[in-house]
């Protein structure tokens, strides 16, 4: 019920922007309403967890020149967490990998924001067929994200 409640809503559908950038860049998979596990374990202001595990709903686009994730929890409104060129520097405190489980991205939450502290990732559940892995420039990646995206994804407002 909730997959269909969540495709009648558009919630974890592409913003129609976004479409039509990554057409133009060949896309190799594009996936929507793609579950996303969210897992923390940690203390961000206003939040301490000894294990907390959510769902969400989300987007996967591999295209020629880049990954892209979003996550949307709200219909027509999809943060991104991954929006990566392939040929950019690979260093931050993000990681992740693309298998054929799908996206999974490992967040160093101390590296991030100095007042938090703990272990969060997030798995993109869409397969990825081995066709489509042995055609992408990597499969590991590592990225720098802005402090809000650990409070956003661990469902925290963000006070700077």
């Amino acid at each position: 019920m909730a997959v269909f409640l969540r495709k009648l809503l558009r919630i974890g559908k592409l913003p129609s922007q976004l479409r039509a950038e990554v057409e133009a860049e060949g896309i190799l998979l594009i996936a929507e309403y793609v579950p996303v596990t969210r897992r923390f374990r940690g203390a961000v202001p206003g939040l301490r967890s000894s294990g907390s595990i959510a769902s969400y709903v989300g987007s996967l686009v591999l295209t020629r020149q880049r990954v892209l994730a979003t996550l949307s929890t709200v219909p027509k409104l999809a943060g991104r967490t991954v929006d990566l060129r392939w040929d950019a520097p690979q260093s931050g405190a993000v990681t992740g990998t693309l298998d054929e489980t799908g996206l999974t991205l490992d967040v160093d939450v101390d590296a991030v924001d100095p007042r938090c502290s703990g272990e969060l990732s997030l798995h993109y559940k869409e397969p990825i067929p081995a066709d489509v892995l042995a055609r992408l420039p990597r499969t590991s990646l590592a990225f720098d994200v802005p402090p809000e995206f650990v409070f956003r994804a661990v469902g925290v407002p963000y006070h700077p």
